[in-house]
This record gives C-alpha cells, sequence and structure tokens, in this order.
C-alpha cells in the first residue's frame, strides 16, 4: 500500500520587513548625504531672498541693494571724479597756452615778417623760434643791445603765467675752439643760459625755467649751404602746457629724428 506524502509546513519568516526597512534606512541615509555634500549655507543669498519676498508680500517697490560677501578689495583705479578733475584741469592748461601764443605773435610781429623769428603752436606747448642773428654777435653767449627790447617784452609776456620755460641753444656744425668755448656744446649752452638770466632779471621765476645747449646735434636744416646754417644758429623758448609735457615732447623729437633720419 502506498505511503502518502507528508506535506511539512514552511516556516514563516516573520522579520523580512528587516529588510526592506534596513534598505529604506540605508537610501534615505544616502540621500541626505548627498544633499548636504552639495548644499552650501549663502547668508547673502537668504538675505536677497529674504527682501524680495517681503517685498512682493508687503507690494511696496525696493531697490535691492548688493549684499557683500567676504572682505571688500580696494580698488587701484581712480575715482571717475578725481580723473574728470584731472581732464579738467589738463584742458584749462592747455587753453591757457593760446593767450600767450597771441601775445608773443603781437611781440615778436616784426621779427615774424622778417623771417627771423617763428612761432608754432603745437597741443602741448609752444615754440618760440629766433635766429641767433638777432640775439648774439658770431661766436659770442654775450647779448647784442638790439636784442635785449625784444627778450624784454618777451619777459613780460611769460611772467604773467607759471608755465615751464625750457631756452633751448643750437648752433651749425662749423667748429669753435676758445679758451670760453672749447665746442659747439658750451657755446648753445651759453646762449640759453645769457637769455635766461635776462628773463630772471626782468621778474621770470627761475624755478620755471631750464637752459638747454644742443651744439650742433639737432639741425632743422643742411649745413652745406649759408642759409641752412644760419636756419640751424637758434635759440628756441619752449612753453610747455605743464611739467609732464617735458617728456612727451622728448619722446615725439626722439620719434621725429628716427623717421626723418635727422641727427
Amino acid at each position: 500500500m502506498p505511503k502518502k506524502k507528508v506535506h511539512h509546513e514552511e516556516h514563516e519568516n516573520h522579520e523580512r520587513w528587516l529588510i526592506s526597512y534596513a534598505d529604506f534606512i540605508t537610501l534615505l541615509f544616502a540621500f541626505f548625504v548627498v544633499m548636504y555634500s552639495i548644499s552650501s549655507i549663502n547668508e547673502g543669498k537668504f538675505r536677497v531672498l529674504s527682501d524680495s519676498l517681503n517685498s512682493a508680500f508687503r507690494n511696496q517697490p525696493s531697490t535691492m541693494e548688493p549684499v557683500q560677501i567676504g572682505t571688500p578689495v580696494k580698488s587701484m583705479n581712480p575715482s571717475s571724479q578725481q580723473m574728470e578733475a584731472s581732464k579738467e584741469e589738463e584742458q584749462q592748461q592747455i587753453i591757457s597756452l593760446q593767450p600767450i601764443a597771441d601775445a608773443m605773435e603781437e611781440v615778436l610781429a616784426d621779427l615774424i615778417e622778417a623771417n627771423m623769428a617763428e612761432i608754432r603752436v603745437e597741443d602741448e606747448w609752444i615754440e618760440i623760434d629766433i635766429k641767433t642773428t638777432v640775439l648774439f654777435p658770431s661766436g659770442s653767449a654775450v647779448l647784442q643791445q638790439l636784442a635785449l627790447p625784444i627778450l624784454k617784452k618777451i619777459s613780460a609776456v611769460l611772467k604773467q603765467f607759471t608755465n615751464p620755460i625750457h631756452v633751448e641753444g643750437f648752433t651749425d656744425n662749423v667748429p669753435i675752439s676758445t679758451q670760453i668755448f672749447p665746442s659747439n656744446w658750451e657755446l648753445s649752452a651759453a646762449r640759453a643760459a645769457s637769455v635766461v638770466h635776462l628773463f630772471m632779471d626782468e621778474g621770470v621765476k627761475p624755478q620755471q625755467m631750464v637752459a638747454i645747449g644742443y651744439g650742433e646735434y639737432r639741425p632743422i636744416a643742411p649745413n652745406n649751404t649759408s642759409e641752412g646754417k644760419q636756419k640751424n644758429r637758434r635759440v628756441v623758448l619752449v612753453i610747455l602746457a605743464n611739467e609732464d609735457t617735458r617728456r612727451t615732447r622728448q619722446i615725439q623729437d626722439s620719434i621725429h629724428r628716427n623717421t626723418s633720419g635727422t641727427p
């Protein structure tokens, strides 16, 4: 007689919920870890959000002011107000050159008509070119008597202003070698100094003036003709808009010499 199969009742696991609970806790923990890692506390953004909400709910217009986070960095650039003031001051200095130019044209009208003087007005300086034939005897740095009234009229104009003044002496390439002037360097410098001394005696402040001797090395015409030599023998008064202009002028002179091939 066949035996009946006995079905054993499987034991029910009442703790299976622990597995699901552990998985859920693990996932929840991972979620909070991820949220914490990507979050950052930003007090500035919180304040901006708070102000926005207050403005919206209260229905009051307000201006969103930037919130400074961290230590502010000081700007190295000058303020726009200072820059504008500097530009206005520079413009006033440049404009002040025109009255000087007008007065000089009136004082030197006869010499300009005789081609013995020339006035060149640039943006930042005025050049007054006077031939040394009017001012000095040949090979000398002593002013002629005829030159004194002219230079005194010029000094009367200059002492009304505070602009820096450069007095520059130039010669031709005819060599000179005397006990007083071993070369054209000394002759050109002495002539510039003679003009500076006269201006100072007439009331121009010595702090405004500089005497410069260029010798034969800044010609404006070829030295192979008598006309060219006469043009190169000159004294030039340079009236600057301000002290900073001197460097600008030196750079432009250097560029001009390099491009024109003038030594």
